[in-house]
């Protein structure tokens, strides 16, 4: 076998023929040995018009000694670009809203949890023991020698600071999430739009989703429990939250939270795919909603 390179083509003798063999959509085409971010972005976006024997080519050209050396190579680029495209999508500006919604529900749960707590534990010790995050608020601007009395208060000192680490993250939502996803955020206002988003993963697969997935999204539970059997179909998830569905009087709730998820997965697909703010969405969401109550105040 006698074999030479000329640009991006493979010249070489097999079997007494001469064959040519056009290199160029290959992932190592004119990529130098070390050169791992050029190799790692052939693997991401690059393709081949036809499949071809990327091994064997690859031998011919000098890029692997043998074989098994370029599927060591590929292997190694393949794990690598894998790795950079998880780092970027964990960078997106819809993925650090979901952790943040996330993080401000863990904050909020946790205080109240702890502040439960609090409450249990001064109503031992305090003949005006009070309950919630305003009662843990209320102890720690008081002052105490009792050393009892002195691990009540700094238990409560992590309640305010969770409380306000929840305040300041709903600010952070709430200006974010216009720029994330505008659309979106205008319909169903920025936390429960940033919920939506943390529920389905992310934008895309948000924008991805029929409307009728939409409108369940945090009742995983109840739908499966109505798969089995055993309970009837949930008509909302999370958008109960809204106040186009909660309050509509119950009968028609069922139609409101319908409106409601169709138009946030317009919105939503909007916003991930082109991103341009649509007010005319409100005002349809509006309208249908007045009809729909409407139909509710005449029953």
């Amino acid at each position: 076998m006698d074999s030479g390179c000329f640009g991006s083509r493979v010249l070489f003798r097999r079997g007494g023929q001469r064959t040519t063999m056009n290199t160029e959509g290959a992932w190592f085409h004119d990529v130098s040995a070390g050169d791992d971010s050029t190799a790692q972005a052939r693997i991401r976006d690059g393709e081949a018009d036809d499949p071809a024997d990327w091994p064997g080519l690859a031998v011919e050209t000098g890029y692997a000694d043998d074989v098994d050396a370029y599927y060591d190579a590929l292997h190694s680029i393949t794990t690598a670009a894998a790795e950079t495209a998880v780092r970027e999508r964990e960078r997106a500006d819809d993925q650090q809203l979901k952790h943040a919604v996330r993080a401000m529900d863990d904050c909020e749960r946790t205080a109240n949890e702890l502040a439960e707590r609090v409450a249990e534990w001064a109503g031992t010790r305090l003949a005006d023991a009070g309950s919630g995050v305003g009662y843990a608020r209320e102890l720690v601007t008081g002052e105490t020698s009792d050393r009892a009395d002195a691990d009540l208060v700094s238990l409560a000192q992590r309640v305010v600071a969770l409380d306000d680490e929840a305040a300041e993250l709903r600010r952070t939502i709430e200006t974010t999430a216009p720029d994330v996803a505008p659309n979106l955020s205008a319909l169903a206002g920025p936390v429960l739009a940033a919920r939506l988003i943390s529920l389905a993963g992310g934008l895309e697969p948000l924008a991805k989703k029929p409307s009728g997935t939409v409108q369940v999204l945090g009742a995983e539970d109840a739908l499966f429990a109505h798969l089995q059997g055993s309970a009837p179909s949930p008509k909302h998830g999370i958008i109960y939250t809204h106040e186009y569905v909660s309050g509509t009087v119950p009968a028609q709730r069922g139609s409101a939270a319908r409106a409601l998820a169709g138009k946030l997965t317009i919105a939503a697909r909007i916003d991930h795919y082109s991103g341009d703010r649509r007010p005319e969405l409100d005002a349809e969401l509006d309208d249908r909603i007045e009809t729909i109550r409407s139909r509710g105040e005449g029953a």
